[in-house]
């Protein structure tokens, strides 16, 4: 494809906005265009020529990130090339290094979600129970919240799959405190700024609790909480990769080995429950907990710690 570029001083910011109306013709969700055009940014700022392959080689080498942030800033550069219609040969490849992400415990999203403003705390509960993206929840609009039957109607933000969620009378009495000063549920301001809100928010309720994990809890988190509660709880990989909006189930396996990982060594530790009668029964299955035996006419259930 073309030759390289000939290697020159030129105004590259200038082309940032002709080369996100390129990426969103192709069909790139916002999310990622944001993030191709904020690397590109960053190596023009460390010193890296967009028309000099050979700087950006350079400049992406020097940088102190891991090999997946490396590889995502050449990918950005490859598209760059490829809408002047230059050379993408040559480029280095970096891998990327799959690791399991990390999983907080229950009661700390609970505790980091009862200690933020109303706002903030609702958008959190809401990802916590249906593990859509936040970009997903955030361009939420009134008109997706059936208040009615307690559902929420998600439109896929990276061309997956369109869900739709049950929600729990907590969080549709939190959604109905929320003004409605717009379409949007969560209003029209930018999620950059909102997600910098979150974290002051965040920092300050693990100083509280003087629990350091909780600041490791992002809005990515919460999906990758879900998703793996979602397979613990019914061991159905494809249940899971619906739930996620994920078009290929490569991208959900991971949460197979993630509960693997997390719950191997609790599998003889139960918590332990008597239901008396049918309700109390019902409302132990939706919990999650299975049926052992019955003993002088008490149904006695369990569930792994």
């Amino acid at each position: 494809m073309g030759s390289n570029p000939t290697p020159r001083t030129r105004d590259a910011p200038a082309d940032f906005m002709r080369f996100v109306v390129w990426l969103l013709s192709l069909g790139y969700a916002k999310s990622t265009v944001e993030s191709k055009v904020k690397l590109l940014r960053l190596l023009v700022r460390r010193g890296a020529n967009l028309w000099d392959v050979e700087s950006v080689k350079r400049v992406v080498a020097l940088q102190p990130w891991c090999d997946g942030r490396k590889a995502n800033a050449v990918d950005a550069y490859r598209s760059w090339l490829r809408m002047h219609g230059f050379s993408v040969e040559g480029l280095p490849r970096y891998v990327k290094k799959q690791k399991l992400p990390w999983i907080p415990l229950e009661r700390e999203i609970d505790q980091l979600i009862a200690g933020c403003s109303h706002k903030v705390a609702t958008f959190l509960q809401l990802l916590k129970e249906t593990g859509m993206r936040c970009g997903e929840a955030w361009q939420l609009c009134w008109s997706d919240i059936d208040f009615e039957t307690s559902t929420v109607r998600v439109t896929s933000e990276k061309h997956g799959h369109p869900r739709i969620f049950r929600l729990s009378s907590n969080l549709i009495g939190m959604l109905n405190k929320l003004p409605r000063k717009n379409e949007k549920v969560f209003g029209t301001g930018k999620l950059k700024d909102f997600r910098g809100m979150f974290c002051r928010q965040r920092g300050k309720v693990a100083e509280k609790l003087r629990n350091p994990r909780i600041t490791r809890i992002s809005f990515h988190t919460l999906r990758h909480w879900k998703a793996t509660m979602e397979y613990r709880k019914t061991k159905d990989i494809l249940h899971v990769m619906q739930l996620l909006g994920h078009k290929n189930i490569k991208n959900t396996l991971i949460y197979i080995q993630l509960e693997e990982a997390l719950f191997k060594k609790r599998e003889t530790e139960y918590i332990c429950k008597v239901a008396s009668t049918v309700k109390e029964a019902k409302q132990l299955v939706e919990a999650g907990f299975e049926y052992v035996t019955e003993i002088d006419g008490k149904k006695l259930f369990r569930k792994p710690k």
